[in-house]
């Protein structure tokens, strides 16, 4: 993980975000290229038979491995990562959740990426590249499968930020783990330089929560205006595109940066 964090391949993702926001649903799945040469992160979950991982650490490691790659070391300006990173943030920033187990994991691990440890659920966020150019390593995992069944993880901690998960959406756990992906890339776009650094001394770590209805309305009525929403209360909210799982705009995750 970096040592000194800049935000300058998520520099895409901050300038786009209000707009993202107010974009109509309908129009959230455009798609301008062939699905073959979309950018898209793999983020690979580990899930062995023996010992499956519970819900919520998985997530709050996807969420922590998918930032770690973007602030790496590497990523800087003129670093191996920095020119794959930038191709992929300065369209959508699409991911998309593989399992594997045993040798299939082990073999990931060869991979330019972060492998992020919680509570003993592993994830590991690989570098973005073309859909169509994905690794062999990456394009024999299984998609499918890839869930977990629910958990009862307790208040949140108050010493870090919060992913807040729609009450009313229901999602596989590979398909939540992007999601949450995505919050803690654009907590990050948003930071200033000091909250960035403190937050990558903790290793980018973060609760995941399913948010709890009445919670949820004040914070996405507070969304309706971005600006003011991120000044006041430091909310920023993820909307799908709707290509899997989910309707086209729907907002699937609402990340705090204080709790």
């Amino acid at each position: 993980m970096t040592a000194t964090p800049g935000p300058s391949v998520l520099a895409p993702v901050a300038a786009r975000y209000a707009w993202w926001l107010g974009l109509p649903a309908e129009r959230t799945a455009d798609r301008d290229v062939p699905p073959e040469q979309v950018w898209a992160m793999p983020v690979v979950l580990r899930l062995e038979k023996a010992a499956p991982p519970s819900r919520t650490p998985l997530l709050e490691a996807a969420a922590s491995a998918a930032l770690a790659v973007c602030l790496h070391d590497d990523a800087r300006p003129g670093g191996p990562w920095y020119e794959a990173l930038l191709s992929w943030t300065s369209g959508h920033i699409r991911k998309v959740a593989r399992r594997a187990r045993g040798a299939h994991w082990e073999a990931v691990q060869d991979l330019p990426g972060v492998t992020v440890d919680v509570d003993g659920a592993q994830v590991r966020a690989l570098l973005p590249c073309r859909v169509g150019d994905l690794p062999k390593e990456v394009s024999r995992l299984q998609i499918s499968g890839s869930d977990v069944p629910f958990d009862e993880p307790g208040p949140a901690p108050d010493d870090r930020p919060v992913l807040l998960l729609n009450p009313d959406v229901t999602m596989s756990a590979g398909k939540a783990a992007a999601q949450v992906g995505h919050g803690t890339m654009l907590l990050a776009a948003l930071l200033d330089q000091a909250e960035l650094t403190a937050w990558a001394d903790e290793g980018y770590r973060c609760s995941v929560r399913v948010g709890d209805r009445d919670g949820w309305t004040r914070a996405t009525d507070a969304l309706a205006r971005p600006h003011e929403a991120w000044d006041e209360h430091g909310l920023v909210a993820v909307r799908d595109a709707g290509f899997t799982e989910i309707e086209p705009g729907t907002v699937t995750v609402v990340a705090k940066a204080r709790p």
